[in-house]
């Protein structure tokens, strides 16, 4: 992403490996920390994007995102402002279940989210629900910034993609299409004359499996 762009930008920054994202554990808004390896993770990927000189910094309040996030506080000198709309959906009994115990234990459920039907997972949130919280967060940061500034929104994958899909005014149905982002690594929004446009996804990795995307 050229700096010199014109506009503001959006930067989704998804937060480091957990122990649950490598047991493929449904973690939701339960407040997991960084392994060892997701605050390299962390560590590695501030520095690449702090070269993007970005003006604000804000993250979901979870321990895993706010420890992402202060990687790249401490280079750029930015304070981290944290809310809790940018939290992970909610998933209710799914919480803390891998995604075989989902599917044996709550099959109709996961049928029917698989089918892109809206589906409060576990008893949780809908993505339409997450979106009502996260995206008004992103657009007031957006708008206290300077002319051409970049915001770096520290969250979760499965938060990140209902970001990306109501910025982009697609139909709810529509944003699983968007794959899934590795631990620590980011999606760049950018606004244009005809409203915001996808700039970049999932950079800062070549391609791989993605664990515990929704986590």
């Amino acid at each position: 992403m050229s700096r010199a762009a014109r506009g503001p930008r959006i930067v989704f920054w998804r937060h480091g490996q957990t122990s649950w994202n490598l047991e493929n554990r449904f973690q939701g808004s339960t407040d997991i920390e960084l392994t060892d390896q997701g605050v390299f993770q962390a560590r590695r990927s501030a520095a690449l994007l702090s070269g993007l000189h970005p003006d604000l910094l804000i993250s979901s309040d979870l321990k895993r995102a706010a420890r992402t996030a202060a990687e790249l506080a401490k280079i750029t000198g930015l304070d981290v402002q944290h809310h809790e709309g940018l939290r992970e959906t909610y998933a209710g009994e799914w919480q803390g279940l891998t995604n075989s115990e989902i599917q044996e234990r709550f099959p109709e459920q996961y049928q029917a989210w698989a089918k892109g039907e809206p589906v409060r997972r576990g008893g949780g949130e809908l993505s339409t629900e997450v979106a009502d919280r996260s995206v008004p967060v992103v657009l007031e940061a957006v708008d206290k910034l300077p002319e051409d500034g970049t915001v770096v929104v520290v969250s979760h994958g499965g938060t990140i993609r209902t970001m990306i899909g109501r910025l982009l005014d697609l139909e709810p149905a529509q944003w699983e299409r968007f794959g899934g982002l590795s631990n620590c690594c980011w999606s760049v929004l950018g606004l244009g004359a005809r409203g915001w446009r996808l700039l970049e996804h999932n950079a800062g990795t070549l391609p791989q499996p993605v664990i515990g995307d929704e986590t």
